[in-house]
């Protein structure tokens, strides 16, 4: 049995075969073709953080693959209201067949998948967002910039941050981050990253230029400067990160195609121009759905792990 907490638990040939699944799933469905591939299977979804891709990627993928899928939000059930986390772990994965999480503190998580009976989903902690980065990269494979890809990420440090450097360490691609002064990644999860670099071959820098950054890149990708549970910091965001808006005049120093993406929400006018973000339309809202694509595919396959 496999869990799903972090991309670095996984190898190159892993997780691409997991989004070519999801490539197949997705191919299937566009061709009218359903395989009830966890049919009568049950998928809890926990949410201490609200989020509508993440729901409706996972509810919906879940039912078109003939499963189920319920929600449970901290006002359904005994989880952070005096319920240890590994008692809340054992009732739960004793009933259901997948648990799909979706927290801050990312040893919650840890702690979660320590005591479960069944496979557990990262649906984002405020240390990764695993999931994201499979839609993220179908569909670069999809457009057809996942070959010798630059990446360029531009804004904060944070979730999406780690779990990009963890992506390239593992497919071996150029990512180039641009965060402000005070806003630089994790230096552990970094030092990760660099480890795993030297083994792929993945060239990784860090910066404080987004220029620099983006000058000759084949994807540019941002993320919102301040994220759930940073509400009182926006303020004081918004000043700092001045100069690292994606618009028309930063894409115009990256590569002569290069293409933008955008995990979304997006705050049109902060992190990305509302013009730019129209114009790469197509491509940031095929990335949403691609969500519930490779999700599908991860579900699959860590089902196919139980044994």
């Amino acid at each position: 049995m496999r869990h799903f907490l972090t991309l670095k638990d996984f190898t190159k040939e892993e997780i691409l075969e997991i989004i070519e699944l999801g490539l197949k799933i997705k191919a299937d469905l566009k061709a009218g073709v359903y395989k009830k591939e966890l049919e009568m299977q049950t998928l809890a979804m926990i949410f201490e953080k609200s989020s509508t891709r993440t729901r409706v990627s996972f509810e919906t993928g879940m039912f078109q693959l003939g499963g189920h899928a319920l929600f449970l939000s901290n006002r359904d059930i005994h989880l952070g209201r005096g319920e240890p986390v590994k008692d809340t772990s054992r009732v739960i994965s004793s009933m259901c067949d997948m648990v799909m999480i979706r927290t801050y503190e990312h040893s919650m998580i840890e702690e979660f998948a320590k005591f479960s009976k069944v496979p557990v989903i990262n649906g984002l902690t405020d240390s990764y967002h695993p999931v994201q980065l499979l839609a993220d990269y179908m569909t670069m494979i999809e457009y057809g910039v996942a070959q010798n890809a630059i990446v360029a990420y531009i804004g904060d440090g944070n979730n999406m941050t780690n779990s990009w450097l963890i992506l390239a360490a593992k497919l071996g691609f150029e990512l180039r981050i641009a965060t402000p002064k005070g806003y630089e990644v994790d230096g552990a999860i970094l030092s990760d990253a660099l480890a795993l670099a030297k083994e792929s071959g993945a060239v990784i820098k860090v910066m404080n230029d987004p220029k620099e950054a983006v000058r000759g890149a084949t994807i540019v990708t941002t993320d919102t400067w301040a994220s759930m549970g940073q509400e009182d910091e926006k303020e004081q965001r918004i000043k700092d990160f001045k100069g690292f808006m994606v618009d028309g005049l930063m894409m115009c120093l990256a590569a002569k195609k290069a293409k933008f993406l955008h995990c979304l929400p997006a705050y049109r006018g902060q992190e990305v121009s509302d013009e730019l973000l129209e114009d790469n339309a197509d491509i940031v809202f095929s990335e949403a759905e691609n969500r519930l694509h490779a999700q599908k595919g991860l579900m699959v396959w860590l089902d196919k792990q139980k044994g």
